[in-house]
């Protein structure tokens, strides 16, 4: 099938002829047509003659001998925070107080992907402002993962890994606060790229936690990621965080022999991390040894303080980011009484879910007089430390590798209830974020039921590149990247 080629292959193929982009959309509409009703993957969807329409202008212009850009009839779906300016798609974050909300502007990612002839087909469900690690937390109905269906896709971008796991599309952009592209990829068995922040701009992505949210891309293949990362990177001067710094850049494919890699002691701590995660882990520390590389266990003991700290920050500025979902300036405007503290909350009473209520209220608490230097400015403190450690351990180490999330995809309602059981499905993840550098989750072996483990791959910041390149290098010994549950 097409869908199980590259992209690069594809871009190849359709740019010399040997494939019509008309085709490759024809093939990617029929999983929708087979898959997306059950599964409830997309939000808003691009009709199929549309996308048709589309995907023939891109094999019109080559035909004519015209150019065409690096990602030509490239089916793409992203992230229902990401802003797109098209009239038959809408950005709704997963919230009833943004239902059927049409952007004014493309984001700047978005904007990159079109430039290239890349073809945006829809927009993907999620938890309802990213908040979430399950997809469960949308506002529109849980998205179901294609390999077993009675458990999670993981979250918040669960949408756009079933997307890319099902072939519904074979690129998918996320949003990444905490492991919300990693933590799906990981549990969609496909890959998951967080990139250093502010390599990507972040203009047009609706905030959550601005320090932490960056946006990464989801796709089969390590080699995808890297094609796709070099497209959106770049400084842009609608973002006062994107860094205006040029990468350095590395060999597609890393010499596993001359790695040196840190292995977490506290990843194989059995009460938090299921024994299944662990031998993963094993096999590919093992596989790494045998080609060479140097794996070295160290126990890191700030880890511990990573679920508190992120937590306070990502509460705090998500209490701040929010307050503008208010029914005047942004937000489907309810009211029961004719003023304006009526507006206000009944509009929010009605338009946020319960998760989004509750860490709005939770970061204005740690926010508030009293508390905002025992609780927040605390922790700015102790990730400013955290940071410090990181560093460091890079000036020995090339790479961390653990574990995305400490267990598979779990089944829906198993945690829902429980938000400290939630919160700690992001208990490997969060450091990347708070730290600001790269990460990428590839899969791993999965576990005796089938289910897919991810691996997770975390480098210097600035140094994409690189791990890129080792986690392009690594599938190229393994195999699990390939597989599909449908």
């Amino acid at each position: 099938m097409l869908i199980d080629l590259s992209i690069v292959d594809l871009v190849e193929g359709i740019k010399c002829g040997k494939i019509s982009a008309e085709s490759l959309m024809e093939e990617v509409y029929a999983r929708i047509d087979q898959y997306n009703s059950q599964l409830n993957v997309f939000l808003s969807l691009l009709p199929s003659q549309t996308a048709l329409a589309r995907a023939g202008k891109i094999d019109q212009k080559i035909s004519s001998g015209q150019k065409v850009g690096k990602l030509a009839g490239i089916p793409v779906s992203i992230k229902d925070n990401i802003c797109i300016n098209d009239p038959e798609l809408s950005n709704s974050c997963g919230s009833q107080i943004l239902r059927e909300y049409h952007s004014p502007y493309n984001a700047t990612t978005v904007e990159k992907l079109l430039q290239e002839d890349a073809i945006i087909i829809g927009t993907t469900n999620m938890d309802e402002f990213a908040m979430g690690s399950s997809t469960e937390g949308s506002s529109y109905g849980k998205t179901l993962n294609p390999w077993d269906t009675e458990r999670v896709p993981g979250g918040s971008s669960g949408g756009g890994a079933v997307s890319v796991a099902s072939g519904m599309a074979l690129l998918a952009l996320g949003s990444d606060t905490g492991g919300s592209v990693r933590q799906p990829a990981s549990m969609c068995g496909i890959t998951g790229l967080k990139p250093t922040y502010g390599t990507v701009s972040r203009y047009g992505l609706v905030a959550y936690g601005s320090s932490l949210d960056q946006i990464g891309c989801l796709a089969q293949r390590a080699s995808d990621c890297r094609y796709v990362f070099s497209i959106i990177n770049g400084h842009d001067v609608n973002d006062g965080t994107s860094a205006n710094i040029e990468l350095p850049t590395a060999h597609e494919s890393a010499d596993l022999s001359k790695l040196k890699i840190c292995l977490p002691e506290e990843y194989f701590d059995q009460n938090s991390v299921d024994p299944e995660v662990v031998d993963s882990i094993n096999e590919i520390s093992e596989l790494l040894r045998t080609q060479g590389a140097a794996v070295e266990r160290r126990s890191l003991e700030f880890l511990r303080y990573v679920i508190p700290t992120y937590y306070v920050l990502a509460f705090a500025e998500a209490s701040s980011n929010l307050g503008r979902f208010d029914g005047i300036r942004y937000g489907v405007r309810e009211q029961e009484k004719p003023s304006l503290k009526s507006l206000y909350q009944t509009t929010r009473k009605k338009g946020f879910g319960e998760e989004v209520k509750r860490r709005i209220m939770l970061g204005t608490f740690v926010l508030s007089s009293g508390y905002y230097d025992q609780y927040y400015g605390r922790a700015l403190r102790v990730r400013a430390w955290m940071e410090y450690q990181v560093e460091k351990l890079f000036e020995e180490f090339d790479f961390l590798l653990g574990p995305v999330s400490p267990f598979p995809a779990f089944k829906f309602g198993e945690k829902s209830e429980d938000p400290l059981a939630m919160y700690l499905a992001d208990i490997c993840s969060v450091i990347a974020n708070l730290t600001r550098t790269p990460a990428i989750s590839i899969p791993g072996r999965p576990t005796k039921d089938g289910l897919p483990v991810g691996i997770q791959l975390m480098g210097r910041r600035f140094q994409d590149h690189a791990v890129l390149g080792a986690a392009t290098a690594l599938q190229e010994i393994t195999d699990y990247h390939l597989k599909r549950p449908c």
